[in-house]
């Protein structure tokens, strides 16, 4: 009997280390797009961020006569596509989208406050927040034009 039970303990530990290591590599195997929550949440986010850059003195001028029904879908594509979701971004590359706007690093870096604002709204966890900015950070060569 004594026997048995021991077995029986093996059994559950290995059982749980299984089941521990299977949902800690399903969890690793996950896409950005999948831990940020899915298209709802980055639209969420992304009306947010589009709301406190048009909010922000900083940086709303930029976005006078700017179609924001639009701009709000292309970033939401854009960071969907970007973190492995199923959209595809079809607007145009940073570099066009921006040219001539004269984009400084302030006016980039307030847009980055305001994400991580908005970001925050959402309490998304540090390690998401993080590698999104990770992704987005490169843009940055391709938006300012003012150092």
């Amino acid at each position: 009997m004594r026997f048995s039970k021991q077995i029986a303990i093996v059994a559950i530990a290995v059982a749980a280390t299984w089941t521990l290591s299977s949902a800690t590599s399903f969890a690793a195997d996950r896409t950005l797009y999948e831990r940020l929550g899915g298209q709802g949440a980055i639209q969420a986010v992304v009306t947010k961020l589009i709301s406190n850059a048009g909010a922000d003195k900083r940086i709303n001028g930029y976005f006078k006569g700017v179609d924001l029904k639009q701009l709000n879908k292309q970033v939401v594509d854009q960071v969907c596509m970007a973190t492995g979701g199923p959209c595809s971004y079809s607007g145009r590359d940073m570099k066009t989208t921006h040219k001539g706007m004269k984009v400084t690093t302030a006016a980039f870096n307030a847009f980055v406050e305001d994400l991580v604002s908005a970001l925050d709204t959402f309490n998304v966890p540090k390690k998401e927040k993080d590698e999104l900015l990770g992704i987005l950070g490169p843009m940055k060569s391709d938006i300012v034009e003012v150092p």
